[in-house]
């Protein structure tokens, strides 16, 4: 494989990755300000970003240590939020599944909605590319991404407070959901999917733990599988 195309591959990634920035800047300092309002030393904010390195999951987390959640319900409510990564894997596996094994693991560690997203638009778009080139361009996105997670974590802990309430960083996490869903809404069962899932997490909003999001998530799998199942019949 030439190393031009792999080259190539990792420096689209990295420009693909690039604009994610504008929103995982501010969802980081959010977690670090959160962190340290919820009495954790700067190790230990710091080590939820760089183990867990999931925002959603994250935030759970420190809320419910923060009301004294017994661990158990942390850690399930911790999984469920974050359930939705074994999908993104199962759906990456036909594209990333001849890497070697480090190279997995590694996709794997660092694997969070903003990459999982990119790259599957990338695959689409690309169906032909080597396995070399998508392990170069998934490497790509992570890189603008993933160390200014880490970062933005530090700064939100160490000078968070100093930061004026009404510059509202709070944006984020819409923000960045919907400029990755979006794309990616190209046909009736993705519509159908997404329409449940916001659905029924506002109806559902009430459930503790995340539980709500969970359903939503099951609903919308199952209704996209459904439409999708529909129209292959009427195309029959």
């Amino acid at each position: 494989m030439p190393k031009s195309s792999v080259s190539a591959a990792y420096w689209a990634g990295f420009r693909h990755g690039l604009p994610f920035l504008l929103v995982i800047i501010p969802f980081g300092l959010m977690f670090g300000i959160a962190g340290t309002e919820a009495g954790f030393n700067l190790a230990e904010v710091l080590g939820f970003s760089v183990l867990v390195i999931a925002g959603a999951s994250q935030f759970a987390a420190v809320q419910l240590m923060s009301d004294n959640a017994p661990v158990v319900m942390v850690l399930a409510t911790s999984l469920a939020v974050n359930l939705r990564m074994a999908m993104y894997s199962a759906s990456l596996a036909p594209h990333l599944g001849g890497a070697p094994t480090w190279q997995k693991a590694l996709a794997a560690y660092f694997m969070v909605d903003q990459t999982y997203a990119m790259a599957m638009l990338e695959y689409e778009r690309h169906p032909k590319q080597s396995t070399a080139e998508k392990i170069a361009y998934y490497a790509g996105v992570c890189t603008p991404i993933c160390p200014q997670w880490y970062f933005s974590t530090l700064i939100g802990a160490t000078v968070g407070q100093a930061i004026p309430p009404e510059f509202a960083l709070d944006f984020a996490v819409p923000i960045t959901f919907l400029a990755m869903l979006a794309p990616m809404l190209r046909t009736l069962a993705h519509v159908a999917a997404a329409s449940v899932s916001i659905l029924l997490a506002l109806l559902l909003a009430f459930l503790p733990g995340g539980v709500g999001l969970l359903i939503a998530a099951a609903a919308a799998m199952f209704t996209g599988a459904q439409v999708e199942l529909w129209q292959h019949r009427r195309r029959l």
